[in-house]
């Protein structure tokens, strides 16, 4: 019997979530191109399970919008068109504007979280280190949007980033020129927060996203 001090041991993830993960991973790093159709046998194979968890993998995939299926023959990985581009940052805009409307009032709050965030972006451009840089900045903003309270848009915003990152966002950040941009975006966000004007700190929320519009349109 276990004691009731003793840590609980986390569950392993069941294979329906190792294939998941490995298949969502693939397609994110763009290891599955857009464009690329692979089969069930093909991903079972990769992934060490059978045929049953790689199908449920698929048809949760499919609902996140990064693959269409094609019964006996397999999964296209979508691939990233310029109306797709469109239209994820045009929801993203939606929530974050939101979220951010709705936080002021507790800006005094949440601003030494958002200090923190970008602090570790500073680290991580200082360091070279370009996945912390990028989980810092998702970090950054997920944090906005998690203080709004609304926990439909909070996941939807991290699928949004997720489909982001597919369409190249990745590429466009190995340039220094994105960091400097982005760290000084991030700043001017944190000084609007210590002004009286929402609007001021809605504008930079407004220029920080249309601006990563404008690199993602530049890659295509």
């Amino acid at each position: 019997m276990t004691h009731p001090s003793a840590p609980a041991r986390s569950a392993a993830p069941s294979a329906a979530e190792r294939a998941y993960r490995h298949l969502k991973r693939a397609i994110l790093e763009q290891v599955y191109p857009g464009g690329l159709l692979v089969s069930e046998g093909e991903i079972a194979e990769a992934t060490g399970v059978s045929r049953t968890p790689v199908r449920e993998a698929l048809l949760r995939l499919e609902t996140e919008g990064l693959v269409r299926l094609y019964p006996k023959r397999g999964a296209l990985i979508r691939p990233v068109s310029a109306r797709e581009i469109t239209d994820v940052i045009e929801a993203r805009r939606l929530v974050e504007l939101h979220a951010a409307e709705r936080v002021w009032d507790r800006r005094a709050a949440l601003k030494p979280e958002l200090d923190r965030w970008l602090a570790e972006m500073r680290t991580a451009h200082a360091a070279g280190d370009l996945t912390a840089l990028m989980a810092a900045d998702r970090a950054f903003h997920a944090t906005v949007v998690d203080a709004a309270g609304n926990e439909i848009l909070a996941e939807l915003y991290q699928r949004l980033r997720d489909r982001q990152l597919r369409m190249g966002e990745a590429t466009f950040r190995l340039s220094p020129r994105w960091a400097e941009a982005a760290l000084t975006e991030h700043a001017a966000q944190l000084a609007a927060l210590d002004d009286d004007d929402p609007a001021r700190w809605l504008a930079a929320v407004a220029a920080h996203i249309d601006n990563a519009a404008t690199a993602l349109r530049t890659l295509r």
